[in-house]
């Protein structure tokens, strides 16, 4: 109900400004700077102030466009592609100004390609690795990044702590192995995770385990604990 309420208020907006546009009378205002509708300040909010300036940067092309004809595929586009960015919300500020807010993606493992480190994005993206104080795990294999943000999200809603994972091992067939900060080594199936998680965080508060280094829970019916 709001949205159609909006558009209506835009609606007789444009009536407004184009009967003033078509009256003879009206030079003086046509002219000044409220009919001014070329973009000329483009504010990025939501990333590193370096950030910020490499959108800005980006779509400064349409920086003398008339905002009434700013092409939002363009801009949907250009920030889609910014390996940081997980979401966006594009605003008009009348007459001349657009304001971009930007929600960073989470970055939730570090792996490495062809000898370069990258951030791993919940967004599903490569991010180039910098220097983090952020205590992330990290992805041996080759990684199928859609994969492994699919296995965080179960991750994230089992009982397992995510952050307590240190290493995580990809594998041709799909399935992972993650080894925690104290060292303990889980293998993992390919099937039935969330359950198979939530069976470590008990297992974990059992003193029977708790001298455990690795804990096999591939096989069915059977979890397999090996303490040295």
């Amino acid at each position: 109900m709001h949205q159609k309420i909006g558009k209506k208020q835009r609606l007789y907006l444009y009536i407004v400004i184009f009967l003033l546009l078509s009256t003879l009378n009206n030079h003086k205002l046509v002219k000044s700077d409220f009919f001014n509708f070329k973009i000329s300040e483009i504010n990025v909010f939501g990333l590193s102030e370096k950030n910020n300036l490499i959108i800005s940067d980006n779509i400064k092309n349409i920086i003398t466009e008339n905002i009434f004809l700013v092409k939002k595929e363009f801009l949907t586009e250009t920030l889609k592609k910014n390996s940081l960015v997980n979401s966006f919300e594009i605003k008009k500020i009348f007459p001349n100004k657009l304001n971009i807010k930007i929600e960073k993606t989470e970055f939730l493992a570090i792996t490495n390609i062809n000898g370069q480190n990258y951030f791993v994005g919940s967004n599903g993206k490569l991010t180039k690795y910098e220097n983090t104080k952020k205590s992330l795990p990290y992805i041996f294999g080759l990684v199928n990044i859609s994969k492994f943000v699919e296995f965080v999200e179960v991750v994230k809603i089992s009982k397992y702590n995510f952050n307590s994972i240190k290493e995580i091992y990809f594998y041709p067939s799909g399935r992972w192995d993650i080894k925690n900060n104290d060292g303990q080594l889980v293998k993992l199936p390919s099937e039935n995770l969330k359950l198979k998680l939530d069976s470590i965080s008990l297992l974990q508060k059992n003193e029977n385990f708790k001298n455990a280094r690795i804990i096999d829970l591939r096989f069915k019916n059977k979890i397999i604990v090996t303490d040295d």
